[in-house]
């Protein structure tokens, strides 16, 4: 197969500004340096304060690179996690079937592991709330219950007061 040609878009959110500049740089430099991953270009975009919050932000960068093999496009998609990324070449993509099994061996590997940390991950998070519920049962039950909802007020409803005449 012929080298591929990609262009994805890396996004990442924290805070402070500083440090989310310094660590999408080292994420475009860590991919760079991935065997079979050449960076070609590489833009980055100032960080900027997400509305919502007080004091989150979150930046991109735009990087063109080249790809020696699917399973390196494959890698970045799983390591990377880009928001968007796009083959530029080759227009069509064929290899064996042999590679394709493998590749879909990969990925149901991959899909396992994060299975079984999903998995290990709630267990561990119900076996806490267990002893929260058995040491403190008060903050368990202020902890897990919704906060009330109080009903929107609709005016419609309401009926005006009459006035007393004297």
């Amino acid at each position: 197969m012929e080298k591929m040609k990609v262009q994805l878009i890396i996004e990442i959110m924290g805070r402070p500004a500083e440090h989310i500049k310094e660590a999408l740089n080292n994420l475009v430099v860590r991919l760079g340096s991935e065997k079979g991953v050449n960076v070609l270009e590489k833009t980055y975009h100032e960080p900027m304060l997400i509305k919502e919050s007080n004091d989150l932000f979150t930046a991109f960068a735009e990087v063109t690179a080249e790809l020696e093999t699917i399973e390196n496009y494959l890698g970045i998609l799983f390591a990377y996690m880009p928001s968007h990324i796009e083959i530029i070449n080759p227009s069509k993509v064929t290899f064996p079937n042999y590679d394709l099994t493998e590749l879909g061996n990969k990925i149901v590997q991959r899909l396992h592991e994060y299975d079984a940390i999903t998995k290990n991950m709630i267990t561990e998070r119900n076996i806490l709330a267990q002893h929260l519920q058995n040491e403190n049962p008060e903050l368990f039950k202020k902890l897990t219950t919704p906060p009330e909802k109080t009903p929107p007020a609709n005016p419609k409803s309401k009926k005006p007061k009459k006035s007393k005449k004297n």
